[in-house]
């Protein structure tokens, strides 16, 4: 397999140095060290979709129960103490996050 990619706009780079996307180490990928954002030229993240992805295949992620081994039952009663200890809060999404991830009830 190869990955090929074009910019919209070739000509978006000033030179060849801003270019920071290289061959991965392991086979068949690339690699970009910095953030990447899609539909967005100001991404805050190490990668930022703005619109809709779409995935054809898994997403793992590590609460993913796939990632993990050794999976048993813990002391409910245990549990509960520890969570009766946690401090809980309420909060409102600052205006300026609310707009720019699309939130409406903050």
């Amino acid at each position: 397999k190869k990955i090929f990619f074009q910019a919209s706009n070739p000509g978006q780079f000033e030179n060849d140095s801003d270019v920071q996307w290289q061959r991965g180490h392991v086979p068949e990928t690339i690699a970009y060290h910095g953030r990447v954002g899609i539909n967005t030229d100001a991404p805050d993240e190490a990668l930022v979709v703005c619109g809709n992805a779409k995935v054809m295949g898994r997403v793992m992620h590590p609460s993913d129960s796939r990632a993990k081994q050794n999976i048993r039952e813990v002391d409910t009663n245990e549990q509960l103490r520890r969570i009766a200890q946690m401090r809980l809060v309420e909060y409102d999404y600052k205006p300026e996050f609310a707009s720019v991830m699309g939130i409406k009830d903050t």
